[in-house]
């Protein structure tokens, strides 16, 4: 293997930013991935794994072998009378995967319409929106083991699963997921239970919705508040919605009326992030290249040259604000290099 030397990042990563890689190559087989690993053990070099490049925040020059996940396909190993079991390459497009099962009439990832990114970084992040996360539909992830160096099978239980986490995120670069195993629903329970859902579908007149009625609701929604990356580079959502203790929540709610939060257990809110960032007075403000996306203050926006570091530096003031006026420590969901 014979990695590309000095390439720009720019067109592989959905803020734009111009930063390069030391070494890049692309990885279209599970063998590929070996052979890299080997070459950075080799060369005494660290890598980096890269899917789309939507949920990353470049501040410096990778010095690194990007590795650029292109393993595609789609199988279906097994059905019952309810069930169907996919097999899916790591990377495939994730909203070309869901359009994919829609259209088969195959339930569970309808929700997790229009996500950008690759179905490899889905289970990283554990995505989720509209009261959906990745890992309900997920069975096993194969994954090689750059510590152990071998192959590995590894279920829900394994993955360890949390808010916007999980095993491979908490163990960065340990390990490089090859492709992850579905189980979805041939007669779903739809999940419309969400207020802009519910919204949508009346507009449209829609009283017993499908598969699909549902997922395009979604991106409807999505295509209304985010911006589309190749006209405005971000990351969609830059910031996780914080947990509180039900305390905490009460004298927020005490001292703001209208502050949108759910419950999440017994003793827990988890607070809209979005909500507290508009209500810092963030939402719609530029400065030089960078902003905050004037139609959702959960997306920061990159307007045309702005570095990684100026992104950086602009969401440390957010944070900063946001725990001055609400006593709440915003935490970044993009994973920043």
């Amino acid at each position: 293997m014979t990695p590309t030397k000095n390439i720009s990042l720019k067109p592989f990563h959905s803020f734009g930013c111009d930063v390069n890689a030391t070494y890049f190559t692309t990885i279209k087989s599970s063998h590929e991935i070996e052979l890299a690993i080997d070459w950075c053990k080799k060369n005494d070099k660290p890598f980096l794994v890269l899917g789309s490049g939507t949920n990353m925040l470049f501040t410096k020059q990778v010095e690194a072998l990007v590795l650029k996940m292109e393993i595609k396909g789609i199988q279906k190993t097994n059905e019952t009378a309810s069930e169907v079991y996919l097999s899916v390459g790591a990377g495939e497009n994730w909203h070309h995967f869901v359009s994919y099962c829609v259209h088969k009439g195959w339930g569970g990832v309808e929700n997790l319409s229009l996500i950008p990114g690759t179905v490899g970084a889905a289970p990283i992040q554990n995505i989720g929106a509209y009261g959906v996360e990745v890992k309900e539909t997920i069975e096993t992830i194969t994954a090689y083991d750059t510590i152990a160096n071998k192959w590995v099978s590894l279920n829900k239980l394994d993955s360890d699963f949390g808010y916007r986490n999980s095993l491979f995120k908490r163990e960065k670069n340990r390990f490089i997921i090859t492709k992850v195993d579905f189980c979805l629903q041939k007669q779903p329970k739809l999940r419309t239970d969400y207020g802009a859902i519910r919204e949508v579908l009346h507009q449209k007149k829609i009283q017993n919705p499908s598969l699909e009625d549902v997922s395009n609701a979604i991106v409807f929604i999505r295509t209304q508040k985010l911006p589309d990356p190749k006209m405005l580079g971000n990351a969609g959502s830059f910031f996780k919605n914080p947990t509180v203790s039900i305390n905490q929540f009460e004298l927020l709610k005490n001292k703001y009326e209208n502050i949108m939060a759910f419950p999440i257990s017994d003793t827990e809110y988890k607070l809209a992030a979005g909500w507290l960032i508009e209500h810092s007075g963030w939402k719609g403000v530029k400065k030089g290249n960078i902003g905050c996306y004037e139609k959702q203050a959960l997306v920061i926006v990159n307007y045309g040259n702005g570095t990684g570091q100026e992104i950086l530096d602009f969401s440390a003031e957010i944070i900063q604000s946001v725990f001055q006026k609400f006593e709440v420590v915003l935490e970044r969901e993009v994973n920043v290099i």
